[in-house]
């Protein structure tokens, strides 16, 4: 058995879908019941029990990150973090202008056309990998949101290169590291970015509801919150509705009455795969991916360098396959360039076979026809 594949609840059949929901770890539901403790018996001191629930979350997630804490504020998604973030700066910026892929993840897109900025999209055919693509494109302007790996593609961007690219051009530089936290290490002391948005579905196993958004010093002393909350305020609890202070920290983003229990979840789930270790899931998901590089060759049409792979393989298959895969216990997903592959410490080389020895099994009868 793999180091850590134990840390994870039992599953029939290959889970191939680690860049969606997760599997979930072990003992999750003894944090449920930790919560519903609290709610039924300390009803009085709740808040400050769960506060610190909270706490360990963004001690947890630090940890992971290689920062502080206080740079971390959650939030419910990425797309409310990064609305957050991109509406307490609006008004620094004489005519506020966005640079974003056009290959992002949707929600991205959604918030920045709705943000009050005027919104460039690099082009499909651009290499988003290439640091210089991204300069020839900066002109004017204030933000780039950078998206560490594309969902699409399986593709990693080199972070740091690309940031450096952004801040020579005078602009921010916003990370979308959704879909790589958890599978490729991240340290962002080493990227010098300006703010970061993340969740803790996907490969941290940590479910739905606990997003969050970090915040380098300097962004957080600039920035000024307007969807604001008893949360954001310096003292919460001080409750005088005429002297509203910003927290000193990336909390001023947080706003008002929080969720709790994904935050709960997420901190039991990021204890888990710190203790695995990220390096040791990388290494063993860079095998499994190798092995069906191996196997399949330009089937899989994601890139084979690993330096430039994600978690996420992409291998070319007709949409129907999936459904097919899933009568046989193996899950994956299906994108415009085929199907999504993402195997996780809990993976094994048998999982990976049985998928390939499927798509070459089910190949004759869903390639096109002579006529077509």
């Amino acid at each position: 058995m793999t180091v850590g594949a134990d840390r994870f609840v039992a599953h029939d059949g290959a889970y191939l879908l680690s860049h969606s929901i997760g599997l979930p770890v072990r003992r999750s539901r003894v944090v449920l019941d930790g919560y519903l403790e609290t709610w039924e018996t300390h009803t009085a001191d709740a808040w400050p029990r769960w506060l610190d629930g909270i706490e360990r979350f963004r001690v947890a997630l630090a940890g992971l990150l290689s920062t502080e804490s206080a740079a971390i504020c959650p939030q419910s998604n990425v797309s409310s973090g990064l609305t957050k973030l991109l509406g307490s700066l609006r008004a620094g910026f004489d005519q506020p202008r966005i640079l974003i892929s056009d290959d992002a993840f949707p929600s991205l897109g959604f918030v920045c056309d709705r943000s009050g900025y005027d919104v460039r999209y690099l082009p499909q055919d651009i290499d988003v990998t290439d640091p210089s693509a991204w300069t020839d494109h900066l002109d004017g302007v204030d933000i780039a949101v950078i998206t560490h790996v594309h969902s699409n593609t399986g593709e990693c961007v080199p972070v740091r290169e690309v940031a450096d690219a952004v801040h020579a051009a005078g602009a921010l530089a916003v990370v979308d590291v959704a879909q790589s936290v958890g599978i490729i290490p991240i340290d962002l002391g080493d990227w010098a970015v300006d703010a970061v948005v993340g969740s803790c579905v996907k490969w941290l196993s940590g479910g739905p509801g606990a997003g969050w958004l970090w915040v380098s010093s300097d962004v957080i002393e600039r920035s000024r919150p307007t969807d604001v909350g008893w949360f954001s305020h310096e003292q919460p609890f001080e409750f005088d509705i005429h002297d509203y202070r910003d927290a000193p920290d990336a909390l001023r983003f947080w706003g008002g009455s929080p969720t709790v229990l994904p935050f709960l979840l997420a901190a039991h789930s990021i204890q888990t795969i710190d203790a695995i270790g990220v390096q040791t899931i990388r290494e063993h998901n860079l095998a499994l991916t190798d092995h069906l590089v191996a196997e399949l060759g330009d089937g899989v049409t994601s890139p084979h360098d690993r330096a430039r792979r994600s978690g996420t393989a992409i291998v070319r298959a007709d949409p129907s396959i999936v459904d097919e895969l899933s009568a046989r216990g193996i899950g994956v997903d299906h994108r415009a360039d085929g199907i999504r592959v993402s195997p996780h410490v809990h993976t094994t080389i048998s999982d990976l076979d049985a998928l390939v020895d499927t798509l070459r099994n089910t190949s004759d009868r869903h390639a096109p026809s002579a006529d077509a």
